[in-house]
């Protein structure tokens, strides 16, 4: 016999079903044993009567809850006035025929009936495979999925392609530190984590490939934040021969219409988004992600806008030096080379961001294909011509070929779900994300390694000396 899900079983009214799960609760009354039953698609009831084969009636007994079991029976209606309208099976139950204890459980280290915020963060994330049992998780989990498979269908109408791009790659000054990660069959070599695919999407324009997505895990090593995590993922899209307008049109269109389909509850406030530039934005919001809702208590608005035209460069004060606001590959409003290097603080960037309710969700733009740029805004950044030419050998042998003009955007996919969600937090829509100084009680990482490993890697540990 086929397992059917529980919120199936209403379309076998007086037929016999198999179903599987976990023992939610459980309450007698006399002799008669009530369980639900719980299973990814919600509730419903077992019950076990007294006139049951002894041994399966004597099994039922012994349940508890958390235990995953198989329960074999007919389908009945529940007894008028015992329906439950809090569940979608509540107006049947299923009389126990069999039942099979596949495995036993313990106490659980907290309650799982329960929206699950006030329970300790730590002891959530270290037995996250019991929080995620939660209706609430499950059901975010659920909806990032949906979210995800829109954007997807959505970008591949508009004659996308999805390429994966690879997760070692090589270290670049792109903002944040790198993860890196040791080579053992290059001694002394390493490989680091990708904080975005840029390079790479890049030279996907190169190859010809012109609209590019894919959804994308970035690795960023920043100090820790609470709400941060070491490891993101984002809709990363690049394109070819197009304008700032077109790309913030596409996401516009896109987001719109993934309102609609999938959170028609929520309410855009303004259509289209609303675009301004960064001096806009300071000067009237003194921030670069304004929250423009007209109620602000209202979770069910959506505030969408575009931040524009941001400086190229920032001062550094700590470092006494310039750096890019957005990454190096950002094309300049101005193609004047003596102007870049001389006046970096006039220099406006092809640069925007997409924000809301009072956070960035995404950012992106058009991207510098004249090398004679991109190097003077290296130099800019305390680079050497030699320095620059062999860290991005690969990048300046590629444009040598052609290069279209190209652009592209990155919305990250965490914060939004968290917003649309409203959780006040990214981890809440993550399955397994870290703790905000970037720990997983769970598996106990980071962790040390053996010294046969890092004699493998040609490591060697350098313990701080005491101060």
């Amino acid at each position: 016999m086929q397992r059917v899900l529980n919120i199936k079983t209403t379309k076998y009214l007086s037929k016999k079903v198999k179903v599987c799960g976990w023992v939610n609760s459980i309450r007698s009354h006399g002799k008669i044993i009530f369980i639900d039953l719980r299973d990814r698609s919600g509730l419903v009831q077992i019950v076990f009567a007294p006139n049951l084969e002894l041994k399966i009636y004597e099994l039922a007994q012994k349940l508890r809850p958390e235990w995953v079991i198989e329960v074999k029976g007919v389908v009945q209606k529940r007894p008028k006035g015992m329906e439950n309208p809090k569940i979608k099976t509540g107006e049947i139950e299923i009389q126990a025929e069999s039942l099979k204890v596949f495995s036993k459980a313990k106490t659980l280290p907290f309650p799982i009936d329960t929206l699950g915020y006030e329970i300790n963060e730590e002891v959530r994330m270290k037995y996250r495979y019991l929080d995620l049992r939660r209706e609430r998780m499950r059901k975010n989990l659920e909806v990032r999925q949906k979210v995800i498979q829109f954007m997807r269908d959505f970008l591949q109408k508009e004659g996308f392609i999805e390429v994966e791009t690879p997760i070692l790659t090589k270290s670049t000054p792109e903002g944040a530190r790198d993860f890196i990660v040791p080579s053992r069959l290059q001694p002394g070599k390493f490989f680091a984590l990708p904080q975005s695919p840029q390079q790479y999407k890049q030279l996907l324009q190169v190859a010809g490939i012109e609209k590019y997505f894919q959804i994308a895990r970035a690795f960023r090593d920043e100090d820790p934040r609470a709400d941060r995590q070491a490891e993101h993922t984002q809709l990363d899209i690049e394109m070819s021969f197009v304008s700032q307008e077109e790309i913030l049109d596409l996401v516009e269109k896109l987001y719109i219409s993934l309102v609609k389909k999938l959170f028609p509850e929520k309410k855009i406030t303004k259509v289209p988004f609303l675009r301004m530039t960064y001096q806009e934005a300071m000067e009237k919001h003194k921030t670069d992600k304004p929250d423009l809702r007209k109620n602000k208590k209202d979770p069910n608005e959506l505030a969408f806008c575009f931040i524009t035209d941001f400086p190229m460069f920032e001062w550094k004060k700590g470092e006494k030096r310039w750096g890019a606001m957005h990454h190096p590959f950002t094309k300049p409003q101005t193609e004047n080379i003596s102007e870049i290097k001389k006046h970096p603080e006039r220099i406006l960037a092809y640069q925007y961001d997409f924000a809301l309710n009072g956070y960035e969700i995404g950012g992106g733009s058009l991207r510098t294909t004249d090398l004679e740029i991109l190097t003077a805004v290296f130099e800019v950044l305390g680079y050497k011509k030699s320095e620059i030419k062999k860290q991005f050998k690969h990048y300046f042998e590629a444009f040598s070929y052609g290069v279209p003009p190209h652009g592209g955007i990155a919305p990250g996919i965490d914060r939004f779900l968290a917003i649309l969600l409203n959780e006040p937090n990214i981890r809440e829509v993550i399955a397994f994300p870290k703790t905000g100084d970037n720990r997983d009680p769970m598996m106990d990482v980071p962790a040390e390694v053996t010294e046969e490993q890092l004699k493998e890697l040609h490591i060697k540990i350098v313990k701080p000396k005491k101060k």
